[in-house]
């Protein structure tokens, strides 16, 4: 009697996504994926993000992190242009110290010369 039927089909039940089920046909299911392996690499910090890594290290938190990226570039720059206010004022001043110097020197009269002199002596 089962010699005229046709020959039985690998039918499986599957899910669909509304959550209702059906029958399909496992030869047009997609083939079922290996789980992919993910592989992570994990670096060292470079040496000059030394604050980052200590900040991260003991549990301060991205607070400290950013705050060590924004102004420590901040810092190096006001550092800077401070130095550089430094050099300005310091050279403005022995100008004018040379400047009025040499006006003493040049308008000054003979009692001037003499009590510069004797300055030089001592």
């Amino acid at each position: 009697m089962n010699q005229h039927l046709p020959a039985p089909r690998a039918v499986t039940v599957v899910q669909l996504p509304d959550g209702t089920y059906t029958y399909a046909d496992a030869n047009h299911l997609p083939a079922q994926q290996a789980p992919q392996q993910i592989v992570q690499h994990i670096h060292q910090a470079p040496p000059d993000r030394t604050v980052q890594r200590i900040a991260l290290g003991s549990g301060v938190g991205a607070g400290a992190v950013a705050a060590g990226v924004y102004f420590g570039p901040l810092l190096v720059g006001v550092l800077t242009a401070i130095a550089a206010n430094l050099a300005l004022l310091a050279f403005l001043a022995v100008a004018m110290v040379w400047g009025v110097t040499t006006l003493v020197k040049s308008t000054g009269n003979t009692g001037s010369k003499a009590a510069s002199k004797s300055l030089r002596r001592r």
